[in-house]
């Protein structure tokens, strides 16, 4: 009996790190946390021989309705900071719940070993905007489409811009890919708004945290109707989430990510290894 309570405290201690991790990394980088969430929970059954196996399909509904608290979190405090481009959010918002829908259809299909590949690829598309993020290079805003201002806390100032149905498009990918994968999809949608549409790096972490936000609603909505939410883990990393959803937002203004970018490529090339192996073989 001692031994199973020390048991389920130490996993409880580590999830909640987990989210804390998670929600820290990816609301600095924009990323959502999930990709780290996930991979989490599916390696719990190795680490603790009592915990049950949860499937990919349980492993990312949990991961995106923990993901709920990390975008409140993320977006209340950058809401503080002045650096979400809510007219953006709002157009980017119309392609979500359709998105997150056919990723739910899609998920279903998906066998454990085939969800480890597809999921270790994605994490190598991860890694590789992570590589080509220090070399994105903002371009002209549009002469036709929707054209925005922004100035920086030293007084520069940005013009940026896109097309509506390429903003809607984008959006509709974001929306399959973080409720198939139960990430926040934001691994591919901030590069997409710094390189096609123009975004300041700051304001695009900030405003895809929005996006990602009701990305994780409807997901983990579709998941919910699919019972694919393990709720005693989603308990435990609610906390870790919700503060480092705070902490993440307050690190974007304060300090300079390289490191924790070229940490993040390693983490993230080395698991998608892990998991295209293991699903392979």
């Amino acid at each position: 009996m001692i031994i199973q309570k020390a048991g389920f405290l130490m996993e409880y201690v580590l999830l909640v790190l987990v989210g804390f991790a998670a929600a820290a990394f990816g609301s600095l980088l924009g990323l959502g946390g999930g990709v780290i969430v996930v991979p989490a929970l599916l390696g719990l059954g190795s680490l603790f021989a009592a915990v049950d196996v949860i499937s990919p399909q349980t492993a990312a509904g949990t991961s995106l309705f923990v993901m709920i608290f990390t975008g409140i979190s993320s977006v209340l405090a950058y809401h503080k900071q002045k650096t979400i481009d809510w007219k953006s959010a709002l157009l980017f918002l119309i392609g979500i719940v359709p998105g997150a829908i056919l990723g739910t259809s899609a998920s279903k299909v998906l066998s454990t070993d085939s969800f480890m590949v597809y999921f270790g690829l994605f994490m190598l598309v991860i890694a590789g905007s992570l590589f080509l993020r220090g070399k994105l290079k903002r371009k002209d805003a549009p002469v036709k489409g929707v054209i925005r201002e922004s100035t920086d806390e030293a007084g520069n100032r940005y013009v940026y811009g896109y097309s509506p149905t390429a903003a809607i498009v984008v959006s509709i990918g974001v929306g399959f890919l973080s409720s198939l994968f139960g990430v926040g999809g934001g691994a591919l949608m901030v590069p997409v708004m710094i390189v096609w549409f123009g975004f300041p790096a700051k304001i695009a972490a900030a405003t895809a945290m929005l996006v990602i936000l009701f990305s994780a609603v409807s997901g983990s909505a579709a998941h919910f109707a699919a019972g694919h939410i393990h709720w005693l883990y989603a308990l435990a990393l609610i906390p870790g989430a919700w503060f480092g959803g705070k902490a993440g937002a307050w690190l974007n203004q304060r300090i300079r990510s390289n490191l924790l970018v070229w940490l993040m490529k390693l983490v993230f090339i080395g698991l998608a290894v892990q998991f295209i192996l293991q699903g392979l073989l």
